[in-house]
């Protein structure tokens, strides 16, 4: 039974390197008719780490959605591992879409169970393993995220935010997923739990062959922990031939991009936005 939790992995390491994990061609995904991305072209290659930047309202949110099938093109298309997900009908991607692990921004643990029964949940809901297995794999990826023993027997409740985090990506990784999507891993942290998280992120893809995709504000989480960034622009403020994809390069190079309003998001400048809300009011 854990040859079949553990298949994934395998799965992943025999696969062609060179192809691309995700990609996206052409998506578009507009909400009464207004277009939140347009015609965004991304491709993600296995074992790699990326952040997705950008301003409120980009369509950061958008973007990792429609990666995982949660939300469906306008037009374009969306692939994983080489196959379209239009194409996988609803039963395999629910299974495809298990093989992504997801940490919540706010963690999203389930406030009337324990700390253990929430790692646990996937497991259990899988029913693959034994219950001495499902008790091993949980006090595992506790300690993993560096959480005592004791803790498991706790509610939500009495945990810390940074507590939560951690139990939230311990239940992220539980399934050994191929892909780990983090949605804003490090908001409302203080410096210190935000670099304890950034250390997690960076520990689990040096002990799992996963692929990142990191959603976030936070430059520090950026520069750390991905080794590729992409910065998105809201459409709305873009003429149509414009790519909404400003910046797609290493984390290093940011500082020095050409575009200067990847200059100004990454040392938090207003810079020309102001004169864009105060001109918004003035009409």
């Amino acid at each position: 039974m854990t040859q079949e939790l553990d298949s994934g992995a395998e799965s992943l390491s025999s696969r062609i390197p060179d192809q691309p994990l995700i990609q996206t061609r052409e998506l578009t995904v507009a909400f009464h008719h207004q277009d939140v991305l347009k015609d965004v072209s991304v491709s993600i290659k296995r074992g790699q780490t990326v952040a997705v930047i950008g301003e409120s309202g980009c369509g950061k949110t958008v973007f990792m959605k429609s990666l995982v099938g949660l939300i469906k093109p306008t037009t374009g298309d969306v692939l994983f591992d080489g196959r379209s997900l239009q194409d996988i009908q609803f039963g395999e991607l629910t299974e495809t879409r298990r093989r992504f692990g997801f940490v919540f921004q706010n963690a999203a643990l389930f406030d009337s169970m324990s700390v253990f029964d929430n790692i646990a949940f996937p497991l259990v809901q899988q029913a693959i393993v034994s219950t001495e297995e499902i008790r091993e794999r949980v006090l595992q990826h506790l300690a993993e995220v560096g959480l005592p023993m004791e803790v498991a027997h706790r509610q939500p409740a009495q945990l810390s935010g940074g507590m939560r985090k951690r139990v939230g990506l311990a239940r992220a990784l539980i399934l050994r997923p191929e892909v780990v999507v983090y949605d804003e891993p490090t908001t409302g942290l203080d410096p210190i739990m935000s670099d304890v998280i950034n250390e997690l992120m960076l520990d689990t893809r040096r002990r799992y062959p996963v692929t990142s995709i990191i959603v976030t504000h936070d430059m520090r989480t950026a520069r750390k922990v991905a080794d590729r960034v992409l910065m998105f622009y809201p459409r709305s403020r873009l003429t149509p031939e414009d790519n909404q994809v400003i910046y797609d390069g290493p984390p290093s190079e940011l500082e020095h991009a050409e575009d200067r309003r990847v200059r100004q998001f990454v040392h938090g400048e207003a810079g020309e936005r102001m004169n864009e809300l105060l001109q918004a009011i003035n009409e």
